[in-house]
């Protein structure tokens, strides 16, 4: 099955992305095999929340075992790194620079429209970043959690997010697509 979109991003970035479609295909088995080894499914803001305690506890251990929420992840001696959630935003990470490098992808540069400067185009990303992060903690889940665990086992509360979060992003595209044209 050829990409749709393959002439053009041939046009725009010089060569074509992988299939969404055989993506798409290989992320429902990814998910399926996690509901069947791990018996749960996908997201990654545990992980980055586990990180934040690991840091916290090494420089200030007492002030981790006496925060309520912290403390649950340092009981016992036990190192909040120790969950499968660090080992799959790890995978996450390694598959990323792996499909960077097999595309010929891997550059540093700063992704921008010619109208955004570097230097706004990385505050932006920080900015949408923690904001991402905050409201990822505040809900318990992230996106990829939502959409992908949620939507998978039916949930009508993370199908629900998940037209927001695209009609949110197709109504902030209009507002700023003149930084990308």
């Amino acid at each position: 099955m050829s990409n749709p979109f393959a002439e053009r991003d041939k046009r725009l970035y010089g060569q074509s992305y992988w299939s969404p479609y055989v993506c798409g295909v290989i992320l429902g088995l990814t998910l399926l095999f996690a509901f069947y080894t791990m018996g749960r499914g996908l997201g990654s803001s545990g992980a980055f929340a586990r990180v934040t305690i690991a840091a916290t506890n090494a420089v200030a251990h007492q002030y981790t075992a006496e925060n309520p929420y912290t403390a649950s992840y340092v009981e016992g001696g036990e190192n909040p790194l120790n969950d499968w959630l660090i080992w799959e935003v790890f995978g996450v990470v390694l598959g990323a620079l792996f499909g960077a490098f097999v595309w010929g992808r891997f550059k540093g540069e700063i992704a921008r429209g010619p109208n955004m400067a570097a230097g706004g185009r990385l505050w932006l990303a920080l900015f949408g970043g923690f904001l991402s992060g905050w409201g990822a903690r505040l809900a318990s889940g992230c996106t990829s959690g939502q959409a992908l665990t949620g939507g998978g086992s039916l949930a009508a509360g993370s199908w629900i997010f998940m037209f927001c979060i695209f009609g949110g992003a197709y109504a902030a595209a209009w507002f700023l697509r003149k930084e990308w044209l």
